[in-house]
């Protein structure tokens, strides 16, 4: 998982290094909204099982640095040795896009929310991070990183910080609206 997943990341990274010398596209501005779509893989700390995750999100820009959104994610746990399972996470986020070019667009940011499958319900938060390659004025690909706690009491959130998943994958989304030219002169 991790050597594909390294090739997604190879292959994007190329792509968005050539994009930024082209100097062709702009980051988001304030107004504007964001959908994505991505895909990748998960690692629940102190296990042995593969996960596939998906996500959608929706995001508003509040400024040209500040995105508030939400995102729904599925995961589904393939467990050596015993049944699988699945698992839905429903979180609002807070992201801040980072504008150090025209194309390359870093950004981090924090979520938590509700963790749910169809035996139990239990908190979640944690940070993000990650990097979108705008290919197109209103088009990019987003490789993402984020690291979900898992908890059922706020005094247990703290006690079990190594509880949870690492979360990579990468995706596409596309960003529409908003008030001004994307594009820079």
């Amino acid at each position: 998982m991790k050597r594909i997943f390294g090739y997604y990341l190879m292959a994007a990274l190329t792509v968005g290094f050539v994009l930024v010398g082209q100097n062709l596209y702009a980051a988001p501005v304030q107004s504007d909204s964001e959908i994505q779509v991505s895909a990748g893989f998960s690692h629940a700390q102190g296990t042995d099982s593969g996960n596939f995750n998906t996500d959608l999100s929706y995001g508003y820009y509040l400024s040209p640095g500040w995105e508030l959104g939400f995102r729904q994610a599925l995961d589904y746990n393939f467990i050596h040795h015993a049944s699988d399972a699945w698992q839905a996470t429903t979180t609002p986020f807070l992201h801040y896009n980072f504008r150090v070019g025209n194309v390359l667009i870093p950004y981090l940011g924090f979520s938590g929310g509700v963790v749910w499958n169809d035996r139990d319900v239990t908190g979640t938060m944690g940070p993000s991070a990650g990097v979108k390659l705008f290919v197109s004025d209103q088009t990019f690909v987003n490789i993402g990183y984020r690291y979900n706690w898992f908890f059922n009491s706020f005094e247990a959130a703290r006690d079990n910080r190594t509880h949870g998943n690492h979360v990579a994958n990468i995706g596409l989304g596309f960003v529409w609206g908003g008030s001004g030219d994307r594009k820079v002169q």
